[in-house]
């Protein structure tokens, strides 16, 4: 039985540039699939906190942060909260007393001690008292503050593309314990970059060339046909905002605010 081949020249330019095409297509998709893993946050806020010189526990301040609000319903606190606390301790600067969780923590571990259910005398110990309370607020989120678009049309290949920034902002509040005061307070803002880009009309740029040269296209030619976008995330944005402000509060705090004279 005769195995039926094909000569060397028996592909078309168009049928092996659908078979390209399709390969690309194909190699692409798979790139897409492939995931990284994880690893330790190393953006250009979290780095500055790493830098700043770290301080005994005797030197920390003790703080408290109970609950990052959000006034805009654009972006939720959700995390933000623990975001900040993370923050705050890694910098190095502060020593960080637990408030928002306390009863699904240390209260309930303080029960079961005081119940003489668990070793240890954590239920005699009082909790330690903050001497600064942080209060931070998302106070700004403006979608689409500037931007740009292009498109472009060669011979039935379009070509587009855009970006647009948005703005995210927030307040911190350094609050005196002791008086309720506020004693200083800092504000940060950033741009949210976001782009995108399209590619189409591939098929008819080729119909276009191969008829100029007299020929009709074969019915394989592809229409491929892509689009990518990358948008700065709100979440990641939002994490950036905070470690920058817990920077500047650990400036504020190289010289400790002084108390206000009652």
């Amino acid at each position: 039985m005769n195995t039926p081949h094909c000569a060397p020249g028996c592909f078309s330019s168009a049928r092996r540039f659908a078979l390209c095409g399709g390969m690309t297509l194909a190699l692409a998709a798979l790139a897409g699939c492939a995931s990284k893993g994880a690893r330790e946050d190393s953006s250009g806020t979290s780095q500055a906190l790493r830098k700043l010189p770290r301080k005994s526990q005797e030197q920390r301040v003790a703080v408290a942060v109970y609950e990052v609000s959000s006034n805009s319903m654009e972006l939720p606190s959700r995390g933000a909260t623990e975001m900040f606390k993370t923050a705050l301790v890694k910098s190095g600067q502060f020593r960080v007393v637990e408030r928002a969780k306390l009863a699904r923590g240390v209260v309930a571990e303080k029960q079961l001690n005081g119940a003489g259910q668990t070793t240890g005398t954590v239920a005699q110990q009082p909790l330690r008292g903050a001497e600064y309370i942080f209060q931070a607020e998302i106070t700004e989120i403006s979608a689409s503050g500037s931007g740009s678009s292009t498109g472009l049309n060669v011979a039935g290949l379009q070509l587009g593309g855009s970006d647009n920034k948005d703005t995210l902002g927030l307040d911190i509040s350094i609050v005196d314990a002791a008086t309720g005061d506020i004693v200083d307070a800092v504000n940060v803002r950033r741009k949210l970059a976001g782009s995108s880009l399209s590619v189409s009309g591939v098929g008819a740029l080729v119909s276009r060339v191969m008829a100029e040269r007299g020929k009709v296209a074969s019915a394989y030619t592809p229409e491929v046909a892509h689009s990518s976008s990358r948008k700065d995330g709100l979440d990641e944005g939002l994490r950036s905002c905070l470690e920058e402000g817990v920077r500047l509060l650990a400036l504020r705090f190289d010289v400790k605010p002084a108390r206000p004279v009652p």
